[in-house]
């Protein structure tokens, strides 16, 4: 590693801790996973940077802080079984991997699976299972979950997802009616109903029903 990549990864993780990332595990998960892997072409110099990056598309890696904040608030444990909603480049999903006992990742456009799938194979993370699907219905075949992470805003938190959500289990997704209005929340399932609550301020792409036509 180059002395510039090396202090560039140092200034990475001090961001991170900065921004409210504090769980000793996670931020060894994101230390662990370079970011670089999962950003390519002209924007592959700007990886260590704490900011939102386009991938192909039209779709974007969030920014880290945000990532380690909302794996964080999920609260993982090494025998969960998590469900990701949204895998764009892979970057969220390769970062569970080393917090959970498997998981899976959903996205609408086949050539983002297939990207971050080249990927996991790149980096032997065999616990990590993508598939090309609406993820606004979740992954039936696999549920219930104990944990759920969606990286991109719907209105409400979906049915779907929280009907695939153990009791006692934790999703966690940002939620607006708009691109400039969105909360991260946290939901709790428990045996008679759901707690919510809210977070922090974000800005997610949408979540939109239905396979990208680019499949």
């Amino acid at each position: 590693m180059t002395d510039d990549i090396a202090q560039r990864k140092m200034q990475f993780l001090f961001a991170l801790r900065s921004k409210g990332v504090t769980d000793a595990r996670v931020l060894t998960a994101m230390e662990k996973i370079d970011r670089g892997h999962f950003v390519k072409g002209l924007f592959a110099e700007r990886a260590y940077e704490d900011t939102p990056l386009p991938i192909p598309c039209g779709q974007t890696i969030s920014q880290p802080s945000v990532v380690g904040l909302m794996t964080q608030a999920l609260n993982v444990s090494p025998r969960d079984k998590v469900l990701e909603i949204g895998t764009g480049s892979g970057y969220q999903a390769a970062i569970l991997s080393q917090l959970a006992r498997r998981v899976y990742t959903v996205d609408r456009h086949r050539r983002l699976v297939a990207g971050a799938q080249e990927v996991f194979t790149a980096l032997d993370l065999a616990n990590v299972t993508a598939f090309t699907a609406d993820g606004s219905f979740g992954l039936p075949d696999q549920a219930p979950f104990d944990r759920i992470i969606v990286t991109a805003a719907a209105e409400d938190a979906p049915g779907p997802l929280l009907a695939q959500l153990k009791v006692g289990g934790i999703m966690v997704l940002p939620v607006g009616q708009s691109d400039t209005v969105q909360s991260m929340i946290r939901v709790l399932r428990h045996e008679n109903g759901f707690d919510y609550e809210e977070l922090r301020p974000v800005r997610f792409v949408p979540l939109i029903e239905g396979l990208a036509r680019d499949n």
